[in-house]
């Protein structure tokens, strides 16, 4: 047993003996140092490229301040970012394999299961770009809009050539691919309508409240600069659950439904209750909609 073991050492040895270890630590120390090297340029493209490209929207936007708005700016601005950063990737990614030895070009081009791997992933991410390159030239959203994309509703942070990223109205940053968005709403392009639903009782004298409601908004109006128009009073109307409502929708500038649907809702409870009208215990439902 003792002279199997020292006949398999001495095999092992001369074997390990075959390889030129100098030579192979020279050459891996070589690669290592040209992947640090590639490293480093990349990050110093980067680094330069983010800088050019922040230099020229910042002289961009003060060259055209009067005709290009401030979303289109930040809109282009991102994409460009976006651009920069893949395009640096692949070549980081294709040159890091070249320097290993990897034949990438070839290796793509000879095995066909890869290939078809790739051109199956490929055909996603085509889609991606070219249905994002639409949205952006038909100027359906810019970073800094609400919208709603599909069920998501929310504020555009960044347009890119894969996604588009909307953060929820809970804080909740949500990337869509550009393939799945089939529908885009957005609500900061026109004026908006704050709905005020104020629910009554059968009993309740409707022509009071209707009166008290519009020496609210009388009084109220000159205070909200982001009001559009005169308030409209619909008067009574029933609801899909049942309730009876006086309905006041208030034209506002985008963005403003909401304050100005919470402020003059509070005017309205308020206002009833000192004149003594019995209200429901649930008696409102607030809503913000499109004004087409």
């Amino acid at each position: 047993m003792r002279a199997i073991t020292m006949k398999l050492a001495i095999n092992w040895k001369q074997y390990l003996n075959y390889f030129d270890w100098q030579k192979i630590l020279i050459t891996v120390t070589e690669k290592i140092i040209m992947i640090i090297l590639l490293s480093i340029l990349m990050l110093t493209c980067r680094r330069i490229g983010k800088s050019l490209i922040n230099h020229f929207f910042k002289k961009y936007h003060q060259k055209y301040r009067d005709t290009v708005t401030e979303k289109r700016v930040r809109t282009f601005h991102t994409l460009s970012m976006n651009i920069l950063n893949y395009c640096l990737w692949f070549f980081w990614i294709y040159s890091v394999l070249s320097t290993i030895g990897v034949p990438v070009g070839t290796l793509i081009a000879s095995a066909g299961v890869f290939s078809l791997a790739i051109g199956l992933g490929a055909q996603g991410f085509v889609t991606d770009i070219v249905s994002g390159f639409f949205i952006l030239l038909e100027k359906q959203i810019e970073v800094g809009e609400y919208v709603q994309i599909n069920t998501i509703k929310g504020t555009i942070t960044a347009v890119g050539l894969r996604t588009t990223q909307v953060v929820a109205d809970d804080g909740t940053l949500n990337f869509i691919p550009n393939r799945t968005i089939t529908t885009i709403s957005n609500m900061s392009r026109n004026n908006m309508t704050a709905m005020i639903q104020v629910a009554i009782l059968p009993e309740t004298p409707i022509d009071k409240v209707i009166k008290i409601i519009r020496e609210v908004n009388k009084s109220q109006q000159a205070k909200y600069p982001d009001i559009v128009g005169d308030p409209k009073i619909l008067g009574t109307i029933n609801t899909p659950d049942g309730k009876l409502v006086v309905q006041v929708n208030i034209t506002t500038k985008n963005g403003a439904q909401y304050n100005v649907s919470h402020d003059f809702l509070a005017m309205y409870l308020s206002e009833l209750n000192k004149n003594n009208i019995q209200l429901p215990s649930s008696p409102v439902v607030v809503q913000g909609n499109p004004n087409k």
